[in-house]
């Protein structure tokens, strides 16, 4: 079987990698899945996930299963995990460089280089987190609203979710439902705004600005009446708010 490519900027390129770079590296020191996820604070679960994700990324395997030892096994890196770990100490090095020369008090500096298919983008800071039904209710501070989010208790662990951590919440706008008034059946984030584009005949996409000044966009259906100025509502499910580390 021909060798895969690495590819380091899959790997290295994505937003909230920081903790399976970890994970890997300590992997690397201690040869124990299991006992890297319990020195990083995290499941066994969330561990394998975290070298799962970043082997796809990098298009190749970086860890493989190690026979024999003092228990009986364990894990290894492969020469490309090897090589992800060394480009990792690069970047973050040249990233610490760079961000030692920013001035203080632009904390939203580093989403500018997020690039996404998600057209909505809210800075956010976490008010609460809550277990819930084998996942994570994370409760956001959103310019005078609240929005919730639903993610893996997985995901919150490898991103290191805490209260009061200033995050980037994410969805897409296929996502999002606009009404001018809320249904009684709806539940889930209902959020309050004032029209600023909306189609002229047919349903489409509905443009928002909310209570706060933030811009939303989301979709109308078909006879939905929303023109500029006119109040609306719109509505995400919490599973769709995505959560980044900007």
């Amino acid at each position: 079987m021909p060798r895969k490519k690495l590819q380091l900027a899959g790997a290295l390129g994505q937003a909230s990698v920081d903790k399976r770079v970890e994970i890997l590296r300590r992997v690397a020191t201690v040869g124990s899945i299991s006992q890297a996820a319990r020195d990083a604070g995290v499941s066994y679960k969330a561990a394998w996930q975290a070298l799962d994700t970043l082997s796809n990324l990098a298009g190749t395997a970086l860890v493989e299963r190690a026979v024999g030892g003092a228990g009986g096994g364990g894990a290894r890196l492969t020469p490309s995990g090897e090589q992800v770990l060394r480009a990792a100490g690069e970047v973050a090095r040249a990233r610490d460089a760079v961000l030692h020369k920013l001035r203080a008090g632009a904390p939203a500096l580093g989403a500018l280089g997020l690039r996404t298919s998600m057209r909505n983008h809210f800075p956010c800071r976490i008010r609460r987190l809550r277990q819930q039904a084998g996942a994570m209710e994370v409760e956001l501070e959103l310019a005078g609203a609240v929005l919730r989010s639903r993610i893996t208790r997985e995901s919150a662990q490898l991103l290191g979710l805490a209260r009061q951590q200033d995050v980037l919440a994410l969805c897409k706008a296929t996502a999002v439902e606009v009404c001018a008034a809320a249904p009684t059946h709806w539940n889930g984030n209902v959020l309050s705004g004032t029209v600023n584009r909306a189609p002229r005949a047919q349903g489409g996409e509905v443009a928002l600005t909310l209570a706060g000044g933030l811009q939303l966009v989301g979709f109308a259906a078909a006879g939905s009446g929303l023109r500029a100025g006119h109040a609306a509502v719109a509505r995400v499910d919490p599973s769709a708010v995505v959560i980044a580390l900007p």
